[in-house]
């Protein structure tokens, strides 16, 4: 008689960032903190992961709704727990993130010297999966919906190979129904996210999305969609966050989707670019189907910066109107920019904010250019030799919220870049103004408002590490 086989256990690892939205964090050391600047970190992380920052990582969602017969799978997000060396586990699953490659390596490296099996994806793996060999014993490179059932089959029979690679994108036609059954609700904003697609037909330098999904856009059917709404919906009556890159990529789509979702009357966030405002009949859609904020990625209102980073689907001079008929339509928006692209000067700063002003825009989110390991900006700022971190050494990259300069801005010294961002993100973000951009926004005003309080503890943060970081190398 043949031998039964244990249930085997798989545990999927959410890793946090050293700071940011994971966590006011000084990249630096508390101890170097004023006491009270220290517990105001201390005290705002725990509000920051119950605010809406803290949502599931979907990845690990949609690989946990993968079923097997002999596996059981379940989630350790460490954004709220310590891992669990306690228990035994047959396979750890660890999602590896550039910016936290380090970390992730590290965890790794202790659970194998455990006996522990670690496989290793994600975005970081899919670029540079020699790297990361060393501290794997399983690898997989690509998007996993279909690897991970074979990887898991393979483990149930104990045959689990090396590696397992995407020859193709998975066909998101194919019903794949996500489950949130290894979720904590209690620990999220919300558990409702929805995917309806993958791919970016754009190819900003600065991004690595075109490179993991391709340029091509491939959707999941209306169908499926819906019904993963409704579904969703049984368990968490909270708001849903559609985590597409641009969720009106596909109009047609796009408002076919929402007209349907309209009768389930639900209140949503997501991404889009700012054409939306140009798209008449779906900003319409978007508004009645319960829309109450989006984030565009507005980047650049410099023509030279947007020319030299291939920031080519919006012209800057119809940024102001896109966006003031996205509000007028009720939608409340955030408003995502890169300060320091190769087109900025020192008279960004002012235009940005006079853009802010004349916009009315609800959150203005200001970030430093981050020069990722695998995009082309990567690649040309190593090759101008402008990076500020040893581009041999890719986990010297680091996540964090603007609060390090990694290259040297092309048209700006330094120590002008860092003291600009400062005045800009001061004037920027205050408790005044946190106050009454949450009262003016046109929907979701609280959570307007807890966005502009929680960045202006952020930017603080930022602007102090920055001065810490110009201190330490002399500037």
């Amino acid at each position: 008689m043949a031998a039964i086989r244990r249930t085997k256990k798989v545990i999927l690892v959410f890793l946090p960032s050293e700071s940011g939205v994971d966590g006011a964090r000084s990249l630096y050391g508390e101890k170097e903190l004023n006491p009270f600047f220290s517990w105001c970190n201390q005290s705002l992380r725990s509000i920051i992961k119950k605010s809406q920052f803290a949502i599931p990582p979907l990845s690990l969602m949609i690989l946990s709704s993968v079923e097997v017969p002999g596996v059981e799978q379940s989630i350790c997000d460490m954004r709220f727990e310590e891992f669990p060396f306690d228990k035994q586990w047959d396979l750890v699953g660890i999602s590896v993130q550039t910016g936290m490659a380090k970390k992730a390596f590290e965890l790794a490296d202790q659970l194998r010297s455990r006996g522990v099996s670690v496989v290793l994806g994600g975005a970081h793996v899919t670029l540079f999966p020699e790297s990361c060999r060393p501290h794997a014993d399983v690898l997989v490179l690509g998007e996993a919906d279909d690897l991970w059932k074979e990887l898991l089959t393979d483990l149930a029979s104990e045959t689990i190979k090396p590696d397992y690679q995407a020859e193709s994108f998975p066909d998101l036609g194919l019903p794949r129904p996500v489950s949130k059954s290894a979720l904590i609700k209690s620990r999220y904003f919300t558990t409702n996210l929805i995917q309806t697609g993958r791919g970016c037909q754009y190819s900003c330098d600065f991004c690595n999305v075109h490179l993991l999904n391709g340029r091509a856009l491939r959707r999941r059917a209306i169908d499926d969609v819906v019904s993963e709404v409704a579904r969703f919906q049984q368990h968490d009556r909270r708001i849903f966050f559609f985590v597409d890159d641009s969720i009106n990529a596909d109009p047609l789509y796009a408002r076919e989707l929402f007209e349907r979702l309209i009768p389930l009357n639900i209140r949503w966030f997501g991404q889009a670019t700012t054409t939306l405002g140009q798209q008449h009949a779906l900003l319409k859609t978007f508004a009645d189907s319960g829309c109450q904020a989006l984030l565009v990625g507005i980047e650049s209102i410099e023509a030279k910066s947007r020319s030299a980073h291939k920031k080519n689907q919006n012209r800057a001079g119809e940024l102001v109107k896109a966006i003031t008929s996205i509000r007028e339509a009720g939608i409340s928006l955030y408003g995502s920019f890169i300060y320091g692209l190769d087109g900025d000067t020192l008279d960004t700063p002012s235009a940005i904010l006079d853009f802010v002003h004349a916009t009315k825009l609800d959150v203005p989110g200001i970030n430093i250019l981050r020069p990722t390991p695998g995009t082309q900006v990567f690649e040309r700022l190593r090759e101008e030799g402008r990076l500020l971190f040893d581009p041999l050494d890719i986990t010297s990259y680091r996540y964090s919220f603007g609060q390090e300069m990694l290259y040297t801005p092309k048209n700006i010294p330094l120590d002008a870049f860092i003291e600009s961002y400062s005045a800009l993100t001061r004037e920027l973000f205050n408790v005044k103004d946190a106050v009454v951009r949450g009262l003016s926004a046109p929907r979701a005003k609280s959570a307007v408002m807890l966005f502009n309080l929680f960045y202006t503890h952020l930017y603080s943060l930022s602007r102090h590490d920055l001065q810490h970081q110009q201190e330490k190398s002399g500037g």
